[in-house]
């Protein structure tokens, strides 16, 4: 009788496994093609500044019309002004490079309490997941500005901060929008985790602070123009692995 109730058990949890595995298997197919899409549609335009910053600023803010101006002047001068589609910084710098008559992409996320595209989009991807969406937002940038915001704005900074402190992507322009929002956090970095040798001193200079859109306009002229179809992440992972690879 007990034979027969272990042998009951373990095909129970024969099946629960099989299960378990297919629903991996679904979620990691549904990854890939989130993925997949956002990496072929973010191929048709060339890299341009990324604009991260919260959803939560309204039009009257100040940090909203400088994202807008910010917008615009980067149209001006030829660049691809691409955020994360929704409302607040997001739409402040999309209006600016629309009404300038720019490329204004936004990569937009599903989310359970939808978030909209803002109506100032030149081209709109959908994701489904947050991580998905990162790295089109990564991929897709020359320059990264990041406006004052909230976790999910922190979250963006650290994970491009750690990736080119990490050297597993290319050191570009970071700028921090907004000097008295973000200098307690460099005070942070430099009192507690430089103090403690959590971090390099050095590892403070791959960011700067700044309240001049036109610095960052300035950075993004310096670069240039890349042209469609290439992007500062091609062959880069295989140079980082040849230069490991001889240490």
């Amino acid at each position: 009788m007990e034979e027969r109730l272990d042998e009951q058990k373990f095909k129970q949890a024969q099946v629960a496994l099989a299960e378990l595995e297919s629903a991996d298997y679904d979620r990691a197919q549904a990854y890939a093609k989130d993925l997949l899409s956002g990496l072929k549609i973010i191929r048709t335009f060339p890299q341009g500044v990324t604009i991260f910053g919260s959803a939560r600023l309204k039009e009257s803010n100040k940090y909203y019309k400088s994202a807008r101006e910010l917008g615009a002047l980067l149209a001006k001068n030829g660049h691809t002004v691409i955020t994360g589609g929704g409302p607040g910084i997001m739409e402040a710098a999309n209006r600016g490079a629309f009404e300038y008559g720019g490329r204004s992409i936004g990569l937009n996320i599903t989310l359970a309490h939808e978030q909209s595209p803002n109506p100032y989009l030149t081209d709109v991807l959908q994701f489904e997941y947050f991580f998905a969406r990162k790295v089109m937002l990564a991929m897709s940038a020359k320059v990264y500005v990041f406006f004052p915001g909230g976790f999910g704005t922190m979250d963006e900074f650290s994970e491009v901060l750690i990736l080119m402190q990490e050297k597993k992507m290319p050191i570009m322009p970071i700028f921090l929008f907004g000097k008295t929002f973000w200098r307690p956090l460099d005070r942070f970095y430099a009192t507690k985790m430089t103090a403690l040798k959590t971090i390099n001193p050095s590892d403070r200079k791959i960011y700067k602070l700044t309240d001049s859109v036109e610095e960052i306009v300035a950075a993004a002229n310096k670069i240039g123009h890349p042209k469609v179809k290439s992007n500062y992440y091609d062959g880069f992972a295989s140079a980082q692995h040849s230069i490991h690879s001889k240490i």
